[in-house]
């Protein structure tokens, strides 16, 4: 695996790569790297030549400090990981790389509904920092396709639009939620729970399942609050939300319809730290 710290160093190499008819799958990740992250990592090596992770904390997309200072940094066992499982290159910048003139946003992404609603009305500007970034990373690499995970749902969509608003030709790849044999949905912020609270936040997937099971027979207000008062009782301090929503969208459902693709997402604090989890349903 090539580590590069400098942008110019990065395209001569993946500029070569292209240039010999090669592929390039690109995963942007902010480190503190799980088999999530390696799974991101095994699909672009089945559907594309070279590989190309990113490890950069982005300060834009963190609306509390707190958060940001907090954020798990394990950059050795990162790159052990990134090796031993076969990454081709790895992008290792420092804040003055990415943002050279700055980190104040210059651009204002129009990213409609998708951008207010659950993680956008309780992380206000998250998504534009979110899409700063990515755009950025995505002018600097210049990928074919770019994987991504599905426990960050709305992400997805919001990423999903600003490549379609600003044309960018890269192929966005879904790659699906990795989980622990126990459930728990694999997060770098999981590095911050002891294994009590791991073991209550098993709550999330559990409540989303019975969700699941239960959305042809139940009014979905109902389900929600039954499941955001579960969260509580699990040791939980706080939940932001539990919503049934249109997976091609997210916007509100009032009731079952076999022909409405449906998605429910949650997302809740736990010993100060905040978890979110989705189930397509």
């Amino acid at each position: 695996m090539v580590i590069f710290k400098k942008i110019a160093d990065l395209q001569r190499l993946v500029g070569k790569e292209k240039a010999s008819g090669k592929t390039i799958g690109f995963f942007p990740t902010m480190g503190a790297l799980h088999e999530g992250h390696l799974t991101l990592l095994d699909k672009a090596k089945a559907e594309t030549d070279v590989t190309v992770c990113s490890i950069f904390v982005n300060p834009t997309q963190f609306n509390d400090k707190n958060d940001f200072d907090k954020y798990p940094i394990t950059i050795e066992n990162d790159i052990y990981l990134l090796e031993t499982r076969g990454c081709d290159i790895l992008f290792l910048p420092d804040v003055t790389e990415i943002y050279p003139n700055g980190q104040t946003l210059t651009e204002n992404y129009h990213l409609g509904a998708v951008e207010t609603v659950l993680e956008g009305a309780f992380r206000p500007g998250h998504f534009q920092g979110v899409c700063q970034v990515v755009h950025r990373l995505l002018d600097i690499v210049q990928p074919d396709k770019l994987f991504m995970g599905q426990k960050d749902y709305q992400q997805i969509m919001v990423v999903q639009k600003m490549i379609e608003e600003k044309h960018i030709g890269v192929a966005m790849v879904i790659v699906p939620t990795k989980r622990a044999d126990d459930g728990l949905a694999l997060s770098s912020r999981n590095a911050r729970l002891n294994d009590d609270d791991k073991n209550k936040a098993l709550v999330l997937s559990r409540v989303l399942s019975h969700i699941k099971d239960n959305i042809e027979k139940e009014d979905f207000r109902v389900l929600e609050q039954r499941a955001g008062q579960q969260i509580l009782d699990n040791g939980f301090s706080k939940v932001d939300y539990v919503s049934i929503r249109n997976a091609n969208d997210l916007s509100e459902v009032a009731q079952y319809e076999a022909n409405i693709p449906l998605v429910v997402l949650t997302a809740a604090y736990i010993d100060g730290v905040r978890l979110i989890d989705n189930k397509i349903i």
